[in-house]
Formats: C-alpha cells, structure tokens, sequence
C-alpha cells in the first residue's frame, strides 16, 4: 500500500524573513492582510491576530507609494515576516524592497519590459528576498488564452514557467511559484503539471475560492488531494473572511494529514436526538481555551480531547481519546485514557476538560 500523505517532493530552499520554504522544511500556512493598506494600525491588528493563531507569514497589497511607506512603519513591528503584493508598476516593487520587505509576489508579465523585471531583480538580489511566481486563472496572458480557449491547466502551468524563466533569464532562483484556479480540479491538475516541470517550492491555493463555508470545502478538497501526493511547500486558504480565519483552517488541514505538530485536537460527536448537552457549545469553548495553551506550547501535541453527546456511543469513543466527556442528562463522565475519573454537571464540563489538559501538559513539562 502507498504511503499516504505521500513523500514529499523535493525543491529548492528559499527563505522568506525566518521562515524556511521548501527543500524539507515545514508546510508553511500564510494569510493576507486585509485591512486598509493606508492604515498602519489597522494592519498591525489584523498581523497580530494572524500571528496568534499560528500564522507564518503573512503577504499585504501594495497599490501606490503610499502603501509602500507604510509598508516600512509596519515591518519594523510586524512578528511575522511580510511579503508584498505587487501588480503593474515595477517601481512599487523597487519601494517595497526598499520598505524591507521578506518577499515579494509579482506577477513578471504584467511589470513591463524586461529590462523592469531585471531592476527588481538586481534589488532583490541585494538582500536575497524571494520572488513569488503569481498566476491566476483571471489574469492569464491573452495569447494563451487565445491558444487554449481558457484558463486550463496547461495554460496556467505554461504562464508560470514563462514567468518563471524570466526570472531565471536574470539569473535569479530565489523563486517560489503559485498558478491557481477558483475551482478545485483545474487547481490539482495545475499543480501536478508545475510539481512534473520544476523543482521551485510551489505555495498552494485556491483563487477566489469563497466564503468560510463554500471557501473551506474547495480549498480543501484541492489542497487534501496535493499534500497527500506530496506536493505544496506553503498554503494558503483563500477565504472571504478574517485572515486568522485562513489559518485556522489551513493549520487544522495540515494537522489533520500529519503535516504538522502541536495546536488544538478536539473532536465531537455530530449530535442527535438522545444528546442532553450542549455538544457544539462545550466543544467550541474547549477549543478557544485551548488554542491558548497550543500557543504556549507550540512544540508540544496536545492531547485528543473528545467531547461526546449520550451514552450510546460516547463512553466507547470516549476511550479512545487521551482526555474525553461522555454527557448525560445534564452531566457528564469524564474519561483519562479511557478510564472514567469522575462525574461533573453540565456547566463546568468545558472547564474540566481544559483542567484535564493543563494537568496533562504540567506532567510532560
């Protein structure tokens, strides 16, 4: 049988700020600031929140000088490092590496000529600041698309490798690429053509996927299917909500297919009509407060905690968590590697099971 995720692809390694892409190095999860690019404050808030919910990078569009100027105030303060999004105009290229930029993500074809690719080329060269090769299936060249008919996959891999030559023209390597589509299948496809044709870092995505419902099922139905094939080196979940909200489902992915260490394991049971508690309630107030204690402890797994409905199934499945609740009619049996240590009602059920979890980690410290 196949190992599943399987083995993952070798690439180069580039460094973004701190955080190393590709070559081995951990998927990285990133977000996007969107706050207004003229508001200092604002941002800092929204890159604060990123950070705290396990972000690793974070990426903020940079449509004028303005914006470039801020740009500098915010890295001085920013925990985490920052790549700048860059369209059109090279010279917004050239002012945010001089802000201090970690990264840039420009798209080669729509900066100008080749001799404004060098330009930034020759600045980024200074500080070692990789590129991002940005292709979406919105802003395919128009011979391509006359070529293809559409945004297909091999016109979405063609526009990335072209863009990507460029680069290498200059003689430049500190290259990651991106080439995604809005829907999960052109997404997949795309890649694996990208995955066969290069050995850059690829940072996975589905463009303009949604909101958090509709945008969490696609890019994960897209992202799932690469990662467990071994390829992506960086994510990010596009979703028309709070950027911490991006993290959270991209950390939750990685951690579901063993991509990734430590954070917040809380399963629950899907409820029915012989539930008497308030499963979905306890459940998402035991991953908020433990979320806390995943910060704290970032190298650390914390232990699986269940939080079950009735007496049906719940004491079987309950055992097989390291921490669990099983309810009852407004009650609780708490189980500790699957043995039942004690009852509590209903009102401190949550609180328990975070208790439990706190003991759980002072006894591995």
């Amino acid at each position: 049988m196949n190992p599943f995720p399987a083995p993952r692809r070798a690439t180069r390694r580039i460094h973004v700020g701190n955080v190393s892409i590709g070559g081995g190095a951990p998927i990285s999860v990133q977000t996007m600031v969107k706050a207004d690019p003229h508001d200092a404050h604002a941002i800092l808030e929204q890159i604060r929140r990123a950070a705290a919910a396990g972000c690793d990078l974070i990426r903020m569009a940079i449509p004028d000088e303005s914006a470039a100027r801020v740009l500098a105030a915010v890295r001085r303060e920013s925990p985490l490092p920052i790549v700048a999004d860059i369209h059109f105009r090279h010279s917004l290229a050239l002012a945010a590496l001089k802000a201090g930029c970690d990264g840039l993500r420009i798209n080669p074809g729509n900066i100008g000529e080749e001799k404004r690719v060098r330009a930034v080329v020759a600045a980024a060269r200074e500080r070692k600041v990789p590129i991002r090769i940005g292709v979406n299936s919105g802003s395919l060249e128009k011979d391509l698309l006359a070529r293809y008919g559409e945004a297909t996959p091999d016109a979405l891999a063609e526009s990335a490798l072209r863009h990507v030559h460029l680069l290498e023209k200059a003689r430049y390597e500190e290259i990651k690429i991106s080439a995604k589509a809005s829907d999960p299948i052109r997404t997949v496809q795309t890649y694996r053509l990208l995955a066969e044709r290069t050995s850059y870092p690829l940072h996975l995505g589905v463009t303009e996927a949604g909101t958090r419902l509709a945008g969490t099922v696609r890019s994960c139905a897209a992202l799932a299917v690469l990662l467990g094939e071994g390829i992506g080196d960086t994510i990010r979940i596009s979703l028309s909500d709070d950027p911490e909200e991006e993290v959270r489902v991209g950390l939750e992915l990685l951690r579901s297919l063993g991509l990734r260490r430590g954070g917040v394991r809380v399963i629950a049971c899907p409820t029915c009509g012989r539930t008497k508690i308030p499963v979905a309630a306890i459940a998402r107030e035991v991953e908020e407060r433990l979320a806390q204690l995943g910060r704290s402890h970032p190298e650390m797994s914390l232990p699986l905690v269940a939080v079950m409905g009735c007496v049906v199934n719940g004491p079987g499945e309950a055992r097989e968590a390291d921490i669990a609740a099983a309810g009852g009619d407004g009650i609780a049996v708490l189980y500790r590697n699957g043995a039942p240590v004690r009852r509590v009602p209903e009102a401190q059920i949550a609180s328990a099971l975070v208790e439990e979890v706190q003991q759980w980690l002072d006894a591995r410290d």
